[in-house]
């Protein structure tokens, strides 16, 4: 039945939690719970283990405050994103050393189409379980991963079995594994749609398959006919390697763990985030012109400012005089800041560079190349700013 199903669903299990387990191996199978400190503000659970989970009821985006009633004995982590996009960049190396077509979903999960594999590597199956065998022994993390006959199928299938599965979703198998399914269990259903399907006593995903399709499109437009196919199992999209090419923008945001008063501290905050940033649009193979500012204070008032570049750029140098730039224009030194935002947009392939005449522009790309070498080698914290050992650093604080 593999054969037919050549495209994979790799779903890195509970991935923050995992990563810390994977890294401390004193943590694997206790309740690790990834969130933010009460203290700073950002108490939220962002990610927890499956013991947390299964033992504890613990969920994403409860407060810290509530897990920790409900698990007194967890492992409480604060989030660290620097691994997080390591580990990814580890993952996605190793599925493409299976094949070529490649398609990130998120940063804990990507979708392979093995179809040209067979001579290399064997079925889709025996391709499933070696890339499982090779995350788990280079990686430290399961997986779960779902194989069909599309992307659909299998999303769907590395639903089914979770943590460390491996499951197949066939169209055969659709009306005695899917239908039952809630129809909140379908890809591509949020709790809003769920509400409006609800009322039209659409319950489950069979439910969802066997409704008038013209009573849907006529309702929803082009997404009921959508909905509607997914129902039967239907997907036609394609595995693209280069969907982050639509990608409109790449940034990061963090709340700080006080408020920040003076642009001196703020500005170390925005190096890092101009590195964060850098770093990310390196990694997809993109450049882009406008960096995007946002700020905001303890009494929740947001600011949003954005500054176009003269030339595309991928540096993190370009990125933090913008943003200071926007930051000395546009905010006041004596008003605290409480969360930054940096974000860099009109993103387009690299391969559109444009030299300066004096070569400082080559000169600073050598030199992140040579940063995201070891980076990509010894991990995010090989190598970073001395600002972020002060008192104001943030992202690479000790821990």
């Amino acid at each position: 039945m593999s054969a037919g199903c050549p495209i994979l669903l790799c779903d890195a299990n509970s991935f923050f939690a995992s990563v810390h387990q994977a890294l401390k191996p004193g943590l694997r199978g206790r309740p690790v719970i990834v969130a933010g400190r009460e203290a700073s503000r950002h108490g939220i659970v962002l990610a927890a283990s499956y013991e947390a989970k299964r033992d504890y009821g613990i969920k994403t985006g409860m407060t810290v405050r509530e897990a920790r009633s409900l698990c007194p004995d967890g492992i409480f982590i604060p989030p660290r994103h620097d691994l997080y996009i390591e580990f990814s960049t580890r993952i996605l190396r190793i599925m493409r050393d299976f094949t070529p077509l490649v398609e990130p979903f998120s940063i804990d999960e990507a979708w392979l189409d093995v179809r040209g594999c067979r001579g290399l590597y064997g079925s889709p199956l025996a391709i499933a379980r070696q890339l499982k065998e090779r995350i788990r022994t280079e990686v430290g993390i399961s997986t779960s991963v779902g194989l069909g006959p599309s992307k659909l199928l299998a999303k769907m299938a590395a639903e089914m079995q979770k943590p460390d599965g491996l499951t197949i979703l066939d169209y055969p198998d659709v009306p005695e594994k899917m239908w039952p399914l809630p129809v909140k269990d379908l890809f591509g259903v949020g709790p809003r749609m769920e509400a409006h399907l609800l009322k039209l006593g659409i319950h489950t995903i069979g439910d969802l398959a066997r409704f008038p399709v013209e009573v849907l499109a006529r309702r929803f437009g082009v997404v009921g006919r959508i909905l509607h196919q997914c129902a039967r199992g239907i997907d036609y999209s394609p595995v693209d390697p280069h969907s982050l090419a639509t990608v409109k923008s790449i940034g990061h945001q963090i709340t700080l763990p006080r408020d920040y008063q003076g642009h001196g501290k703020i500005r170390v905050v925005l190096l890092e985030l101009a590195e964060l940033v850098a770093r990310r649009v390196r990694l997809g193979g993109y450049l882009g012109r406008t960096v995007n500012l946002s700020l905001k204070d303890q009494e929740f008032n947001w600011l949003g400012r954005s500054y176009t570049l003269p030339h595309y750029t991928d540096t993190a140098a370009a990125i933090y005089g913008a943003a200071c730039e926007l930051l000395g224009r546009h905010w006041p030194a004596w008003q605290p800041v409480r969360l930054v935002g940096l974000s860099l947009s009109g993103l387009v392939p690299a391969t559109v560079r444009q030299e300066d005449l004096f070569g400082q522009g080559e000169r600073q790309a050598r030199l992140d190349r040579a940063c995201d070498r070891l980076k990509n080698r010894y991990g995010e914290k090989a190598v970073y700013r001395a600002v972020s050992l002060t008192e104001a650093g943030v992202l690479y604080a000790r821990v």
